[in-house]
This record gives structure tokens, C-alpha cells and sequence, in this order.
């Protein structure tokens, strides 16, 4: 038997509960507290384009689902609806949450049964651009999980706003009309520093000798057909409309199920004042902002250029099908303009502290990613040490590292692949300490990207007691095996 949220019940609580029903039938009614949100999980169409029209899952009927925001410290009552046939999950991404509500089946979360409804209280924390997303696999059904329309924006609200802008603008960048494909042309070579560890590439190289010594083709990937800031394809939404002089402050969240984001906007630069919500210890201003799948970046752009211009991806086959926005300036009329910019590169240095930490962790635990190149079913299977998280193999959902409450922690990811890895930690904000070589420090996260053949450091402290989810934030990558577990006591 299920209670209300999905979870089981034994006899022993439905006679509890029966008796309090009885009671409670001889007592004065107690006031039900109304939800400040509540969201729908429903299938919907969704209009793109005046000749695009989707049928997928979304929020509230719409893409992306509403901005909500939060104040930071306040406590929130959200009721989130399930109206769809499946069982789904509801996670709060960038927050630090107990595993009950966090939204994620591999820590223990209850799902939300099919036409039926989560009550979720929570106090929001810590303060700064978040967002929710469904975390249900997906498998090989590109109609499920991140492939849907299931993302919305979260801003929680700092007890002190610095107010250092004139206007704030929110942009969700999704692709929509996922298919499998062999092989892909994603950009791998924008991250800085680009050194390659040798060590790491001959292992990559074995198993791909392995590979073809078996005859396996390159696994599966996923491309789409159509891109889209705020649930419009370029030209086909209202544009960013501005005046010369203001300050702009732009939340950029990647929604994708998997891919990473470029964005530009010609003859103007972005000063960057926050990734993943926190804000950085030192704002730079670039050109291009390179978002991995699940990252955010706030930053501040000072409209002095008037026009009409095109806000849009590097690549020009992804800006055509979609993944660009119109800023229109005050008395601007013309057709938008598209300059690409000269630079495009992107290092997570340039915005920490050149130094490494001065509080050293208790433990550093090695992590390896390996591909095993079409090892199920033509898709690749994902290793960490070894071992493959797979949601159908309950011996290998035990946890893989076990931490201390209170106790900092090291994590040296070392990428034994040529993909770029978005690594997410749930229910914990990290420090990026070292990148290629480069120590930093400062530079406070959930998301962050590993090159190909490079290692990464992330310190941590383990602050959430429980279980933690680990894993790499491609969908595809995530349901074929790239997770782990960390229990924390």
C-alpha cells in the first residue's frame, strides 16, 4: 500500500492512520495551509516557431515552467501536481535540501505517482539563480526525463539585493526534437587550460583498441532539430527590449538534456558577477559565455551599442535552427545583426582567486571516468572507478564513498574520455580548487564542466547528512551509468 506522495506503508501505519481518521472526525477541522506555488506536470503544446508546434511535458503548460522566486531563509510551501501517466520527480537543482525533497529516486526521494500530488516545505537556501527540473530517467525514450520540456528558473532572493542593475532579464536556452545519432560536432576545444594528461588519453586509447578490436561502432548520441531561448526559436518571440544606458542583468540558465551552450551578443561584452547562483570573487568581462549543460551565469551587460542585434550560439547551424534572441534597442528598426566574435574561449580561472585554498580537506578520494564504447545495446555504458550506477542493478546503487558530517573533502575528477563532462553535486555547493594544472580558489559552484583528458579538483563539505547524488548532467550519460552515491553521517 502507498501513502498520498508514492512512498509504502506498512499495516502498522494504516491502522495509525485509520485511527486518526477516526478521531480526527469527532475534532474541530484544522485550518490546511495554501500552497505560494503550485505546479502542474501535464503534456502540452508548446508554439516555437509559427510553423513549429511541440507536444511535449512541461510546467504549467508552458516552457519554460514560471520563474519562481524565493526568499532566502523564508520558509515555502510548493504543491507540485502530476497529470501525466508516469511516475515523475521534481528536483530543486542548487539548493541544500533534505533528501526528501531534494527530487532525486537514487537518494530516496518519494516519486509523484501518476495523477497525483507532492506537497514539498522547505526554507530555500542558499540565495541566488537556481532552477527545477524533472529526474526521471530516460533511457532510450527521448520523450522522458531533460528531453521533455520539464525546466523553470528559481531566483531565492538575498536578504541584502545589491540593486546594481536597471533591469533583469531571464533566459532559458532548451533544444526540442531530440534524435540518436552516431557521432557528433559539439565543441570540445573552448575550455582553458586545454593541456591533455597523457596518462588519461592512453587509457581512452585502450578502450577504444578494445572497441574495435570487438567491431563496436562509436555509441549513440543525441542531436536536435530545433534550439530555443524562452520556448521561441530566433525571430519568432518578443525581443529584449532595452534603452542606450541601462544595465542589464542577465540570468542565463542551459536547460539542455546534454549539450553545451555558447552566447554573444555582437559589439557588447558580459561581466560576469555569478556562476550556478554565487556570486564570483572576480568579475571579468567577455565576450562569449560558454555554459555547460546545467550551469548558470549571471552577468551584467551595459547597453551602449543601439541596434537591433541577434543574442545568439557561435555555431551557425544551431543559431539557424533557433538558439538566438532579438535585443531591440529604443527607436532601433531594422533587420537583427549578427557578428560573430573573435574570441570563444573559456577558463574557469579567470573568475577565482589565483591561489589555492588555505583550508585543506581531510581526504582526497580519486574519481575516473571511463566510456565503454557501445556496451549496452549500442549505447555507451559510463564508468566512475570502475563501476556503472544503473537504476536496474540494485547492488549498484550502494554508496561509493562514505563522509563525515562537518568534514571538507576533495574530489580529483580525472576524465579518461575526449567528451566534456557538466559533473553536478546534489544538496552541496563545491569550490573549484584546481582545473588542468591551475589552482584557484574562490570559485563556488554546482555545476561544473571537465575537459576532455584533463583532471579537475572540487573541494566540498559534506554539510547534508544522508545520501548525495553524484553524476554527470548529460541525460545520456546519467542514465547509462554515470552516477554514484556518497552517504554522509
Amino acid at each position: 500500500m502507498k501513502d498520498s506522495d508514492g512512498s509504502r506503508i506498512d499495516r502498522r501505519q494504516f491502522l495509525s492512520y485509520s485511527g486518526a481518521f477516526a478521531v480526527g472526525s469527532l475534532l474541530p477541522k484544522l485550518p490546511v495551509a495554501k500552497a505560494d506555488h503550485t505546479i502542474r506536470i501535464g503534456t502540452g503544446l508548446v508554439e516555437v516557431a509559427e510553423d513549429h508546434i511541440l507536444s511535449v511535458t512541461t510546467y504549467n503548460g508552458g516552457f519554460p515552467g514560471p520563474l519562481l522566486r524565493l526568499k532566502e531563509g523564508r520558509k515555502v510551501i510548493v504543491d507540485v501536481f502530476n497529470d501525466t501517466n508516469v511516475a515523475e520527480l521534481f528536483h530543486w537543482h542548487g539548493q541544500h535540501l533534505p533528501v526528501n525533497v531534494d527530487g532525486a529516486a537514487e537518494e530516496g526521494t518519494p516519486l509523484i505517482p501518476p495523477h497525483g500530488m507532492r506537497r514539498l516545505v522547505f526554507t530555500p537556501k542558499p540565495a541566488g539563480f537556481r532552477f527545477y527540473h524533472t529526474h526521471t530517467m530516460a533511457g532510450q525514450d527521448l520523450m522522458m526525463g531533460q528531453y521533455s520540456g520539464q525546466v523553470g528558473p528559481v531566483y531565492i532572493e538575498p536578504r541584502n539585493e545589491p540593486g546594481n542593475y536597471d533591469k533583469e532579464v531571464f533566459l532559458t536556452l532548451k533544444e526540442f526534437m531530440p534524435a540518436f545519432a552516431k557521432g557528433g560536432d559539439m565543441a570540445m576545444d573552448f575550455l582553458e587550460p586545454s593541456t591533455v594528461n597523457e596518462a588519461l588519453k592512453k587509457i581512452a586509447d585502450k578502450k577504444d583498441q578494445e572497441a574495435k578490436a570487438k567491431k563496436l561502432e562509436p555509441g549513440y548520441e543525441v542531436g536536435y532539430d530545433i534550439f530555443t531561448i524562452n520556448g521561441k526559436m530566433l525571430g519568432h518571440g518578443e525581443p529584449i527590449r532595452v534603452r542606450q544606458g541601462q544595465r542589464v542583468l542577465f540570468h542565463i540558465l542551459n536547460g539542455s538534456a546534454g549539450e553545451v551552450r555558447s552566447l554573444a551578443l555582437p559589439g557588447h561584452t558580459f561581466r560576469v558577477v555569478a556562476m550556478d547562483g554565487n556570486p564570483v570573487p572576480v568579475q571579468v568581462s567577455v565576450e562569449t559565455l560558454w555554459i555547460g549543460t546545467g550551469e548558470r551565469v549571471s552577468a551584467i551587460v551595459e547597453m551602449n551599442r543601439p541596434g537591433v542585434w541577434v543574442m545568439g550560439d557561435l555555431s551557425d547551424d544551431d543559431r539557424g535552427r533557433g538558439m538566438g534572441i532579438v535585443v531591440e534597442y529604443a527607436g532601433s528598426t531594422g533587420k537583427p545583426v549578427w557578428d560573430k566574435p573573435t574570441k570563444s574561449k573559456w577558463d574557469y580561472s579567470w573568475f577565482a582567486h589565483p591561489a589555492p585554498p588555505k583550508i585543506q580537506p581531510v581526504k582526497t578520494f580519486d574519481l575516473l571516468f571511463v566510456k565503454d564504447q557501445s556496451a549496452i545495446h549500442g549505447f555507451n555504458r559510463w564508468t566512475i572507478n570502475g563501476h556503472a550506477m544503473m537504476m536496474d542493478d540494485f547492488d549498484s546503487l550502494r554508496p561509493m564513498l562514505h563522509l563525515t558530517y562537518g568534514h571538507r573533502y576533495r574530489l580529483r575528477m580525472r576524465n579518461a574520455s575526449d567528451d566534456i563532462h557538466p559533473m553536478h553535486l546534489h544538496r552541496h555547493t563545491f569550490e573549484v580548487t584546481k582545473f588542468a594544472g591551475k589552482p584557484m580558489s574562490g570559485l563556488h559552484k554546482d555545476v561544473v564542466m571537465v575537459g576532455g583528458y584533463q583532471e579537475v579538483e572540487i573541494d566540498f563539505t559534506a554539510d547534508q547528512r544522508g545520501l548525495t547524488l553524484f553524476h554527470c548532467h548529460q541525460q545520456l550519460h546519467m542514465d547509462f551509468g554515470f552516477m554514484a552515491l556518497f552517504h554522509c553521517s
